[in-house]
């Protein structure tokens, strides 16, 4: 009875039936010490009830040195396990291990010299130790010495050659291994899509369920964020299919994976029906949706969903936040913006992190608060980020502030020299005033500093397969029917009101160059190809590596007019624009924003004109 409370979670009933027992034998001592060594914050109970037992065994004191080390209390672990009367090999594995897992590699290195017996358990606790420190030499002198490579060890390893990048060795280890078990599959699959490599890790999860492993949450949320990461929707929906046959259909942490997964995919009502159906949400969950209508300007909802996270008591966290003031951004919520900005701190003890200023810069410069933003950039209780500056050099360009983007571009390049954002944001903002030779100065910086700049690209899935396209794209197979219907598309939307915003073509030439240069940005080459090879009906959805130009967001919303004006049949359908805002994690300057459009109506006019084609046919018959 002890014992099944005890794995049910309930101590206070085993603590019950142990008070009430006539006859306790070490065993039943031992199995309330075991319900209390796992529970953190009940050492001091443990302690006392130590000192009960009649006649400890190993045990006993086994049992009490493990509760020491699950509460990190170390120094009395120690004690303890020098004064211990009986020491056998678990006693070391738990001292061992107990160090390890603290980071006091020293000190577990000296234990396991002298310790009398090593078997597989130590081998382990020692290398995952120095790869959990980062002392990948250590942990491959201890694991090329050991008999016993099992595959924890192994799975350390890898784990630790992916925390830092060293891609190659994960793999060749992966490919030497004699045995694998799901662990390692999730170290692998999480290690491509931690180093920005989603495509192998999704090809990897696909080689994993061909072997007939069973996923578990783990490695659902990894194939679901690489599957966020490369916008692979029809993945992602298979992913979700898996998720539904399996146990962990009220899983919450899958759940939440796929409502971030389809929130960055830019499907927000698939998102919101599946964060109704999560049985137990937490902060993650709550967070997922919040940030998904944030990021596709669903500001109102976005703030809406908060407040009623919490009137059902759910306490946010710095993440919540993050998206919260994302949301007042889009939706252009100044004041508002400011006022949660300091609700943090006032109303939830939460201290504002890099991310909150970004997003506060973000804030004030577009509403053109240019020297407020600055003020709160000196007033940051840390030094400033390089993120922070390449955000106000884009407000800059907004507002056409040349003084205060040379400002900004020199603090981002004193932070980080070796970026291109602040040589191209400032580029951008002199080709917007039309100071041409300033340009050219910045350009010839670049090639001087040998600054490289991260192309911008647009990608569009079709049967499955990405195309991708760049701005002036000359090598894809079917570019001149793509330049047709581009051309067909020019001529409707300047009929509807469409005029070409000359000021995104940075370059010094002619008006009529720049319309073609407009015309021919990478966005617009995948929506005219999603038109020539979409069956009609579907949506369209096009992803972008950058921040998409004001130009082409322009043209987007125009296409719902371009529609009624030639076809009021497709008018049913609509064009709806939206953008992702992510930095990047490892603290990068660069954001990355994905571009997504929906083009319904496009394809509905397609339709209709066949279907008005064919009831004129019918007539005439």
């Amino acid at each position: 009875m002890i014992t099944s409370h005890i794995r049910c979670g309930d101590l206070d009933s085993a603590l019950n039936v142990f008070d009430n027992m006539t006859v306790k034998t070490t065993v039943t001592w031992n199995s309330v010490l075991a319900g209390l060594s796992k529970k953190r914050g009940k050492l001091k109970e443990a302690q006392e009830l130590f000192v009960k037992i009649p006649e400890p065994d190993a045990v006993s004191y086994n049992t009490m040195l493990s509760c020491y080390v699950r509460n990190s209390n170390m120094e009395r672990a120690q004690a303890f396990f020098e004064d211990m009367p009986i020491k056998d090999t678990p006693s070391w594995n738990t001292m061992i291990t107990g160090f390890a897992q603290n980071q006091q590699m020293d000190k577990a290195r000296d234990l396991f010299l002298i310790m009398p017996t090593k078997n597989v358990v130590t081998w382990n606790a020692m290398i995952s130790g120095y790869v959990e420190c980062g002392d990948l030499d250590s942990a491959l002198k201890l694991f090329e010495k050991t008999p016993f490579k099992s595959v924890v060890a192994w799975t350390a390893m890898i784990t630790g050659y992916m925390k830092l990048g060293r891609i190659g060795l994960a793999e060749r280890l992966f490919e030497k291994m004699p045995e694998k078990n799901l662990v390692t599959w999730n170290a692998m699959i999480a290690g491509y899509i931690e180093n920005h490599r989603a495509e192998d890790g999704v090809k990897l999860f696909r080689t994993m369920v061909g072997f007939g492993i069973q996923p578990n949450s783990s490695t659902l949320s990894s194939a679901s964020l690489g599957c966020s990461e490369l916008s692979a929707l029809q993945l992602g929906r298979q992913v979700h299919q898996l998720v539904c046959k399996s146990p962990l259909c009220d899983d919450t942490t899958a759940g939440t994976s796929l409502i971030s997964m389809y929130c960055k995919c830019g499907v927000l009502e698939d998102g919101w029906k599946l964060f109704v159906q999560v049985p137990r949400r937490d902060v993650v969950t709550w967070n997922a949706m919040i940030s998904g209508y944030a990021q596709h300007g669903e500001g109102k909802k976005a703030l809406g969903l908060f407040d009623e996270m919490i009137e059902k008591g759910m306490k946010p966290d710095w993440i919540t936040f993050v998206a919260v003031l994302m949301a007042c951004n889009h939706a252009g919520f100044t004041d508002l913006g400011v006022k949660y900005f300091h609700s943090m701190a006032k109303d939830y003890g939460l201290v504002a992190k890099p991310d909150h200023y970004t997003c506060m810069v973000d804030l004030l410069g577009r509403a053109g608060k240019l020297v407020e933003a600055v003020d709160l950039i000196e007033k940051m209780p840390f030094k400033p980020h390089a993120a922070v500056f390449g955000t106000l050099l884009g407000a800059c360009r907004i507002h056409k502030n040349t003084e205060m983007a040379e400002f900004a571009s020199q603090k981002l390049l004193n932070l980080d020299p070796a970026s291109a954002t602040g040589y191209v944001q400032l580029a951008n903002v002199y080709a917007a005033t039309k100071r041409w030779d300033h340009v050219a100065r910045v350009r010839k910086s670049m090639k001087t500093c040998k600054v490289v700049k991260t192309p911008g690209y647009s990608w569009i899935e079709v049967k499955s397969m990405a195309h991708q396209f760049r701005s002036g794209d000359k090598f894809h197979p079917e570019l001149a029917s793509i330049h047709g219907k581009l051309k067909e598309l020019e001529k409707k939307m300047k009929l509807a009101g469409y005029v070409p915003d000359l000021e995104f073509a940075l370059h010094d030439v002619g008006e009529e160059q720049k319309e073609q240069l407009l015309l021919w940005h990478s966005e617009k080459l995948a929506i005219a190809y999603g038109l020539i090879k979409l069956p009609p009906g579907t949506p369209i959805r096009v992803f972008k590596n950058l921040r998409v130009c004001g130009d082409c967001h322009r043209a987007t919303k125009l296409e719902n007019s371009l529609v009624e004006v030639f076809d009021p049949l497709a008018a049913v359908g609509h064009v709806w624009v939206s953008m992702k805002d992510r930095f990047n994690r490892r603290g990068n300057n660069r954001q990355t924003f994905d571009f997504y459009l929906i083009i319904t109506a496009l394809s509905i006019w397609h339709l209709s004109r066949w279907l008005l084609a064919e009831v004129d046919l019918s007539i005439n018959r």
